[in-house]
């Protein structure tokens, strides 16, 4: 588990120089497809506008972290966050890894079939008893500047 840390620490490190150095975004790597399919269920989920079956793809004690909210957690409070959420949504990897139980996907996220990015998002995995990964938490932010 601490080489994930380690990992997943490093990973978030370079994510955020790179968005400091506004330098061009992180060419797209193919996951294997136990992983991409946690993002080809998030995708779908959401273009339905199903909060039940996005809260179904975290870990019973999972956690949403978005941009100015509070955190979140739990598949029940998920559920109700994600509340009428929803559209067209493209999610890509930037890099992943996993060690055992744990993983984690770095990536990108574009609204409305854009051809740039509009965010990034941390998704940290854990394995679920059936095998099937499940995310622990979803963090994500826009790339846009805030305002003054």
């Amino acid at each position: 588990m601490s080489r994930l840390a380690v990992s997943l620490g490093l990973a978030l490190a370079a994510a955020a120089a790179m968005a400091r150095a506004a330098s061009p975004a992180p060419p797209s790597v193919a996951l294997p497809p136990e992983l991409d399919r946690v993002l080809r269920d998030y995708e779908s989920a959401w273009r339905a506008r199903d909060a039940a079956a996005l809260a179904k793809l975290f870990a019973e004690d999972g956690f949403v972290l978005s941009s100015s909210t509070p955190a979140v957690r739990g598949r029940a409070a998920i559920e109700k966050h994600y509340a009428g959420a929803g559209g067209h949504l493209a999610l890509r990897a930037f890099a992943y890894a996993t060690d055992g139980r744990l993983g984690y996907v770095l990536g990108g996220y574009a609204w409305d079939g854009a051809a740039e990015d509009k965010g990034k998002f941390t998704l940290t995995l854990v394995r679920g008893g059936d095998g099937r990964w499940l995310i622990f938490s979803d963090m994500d932010n826009g790339n846009a500047k805030p305002g003054p």
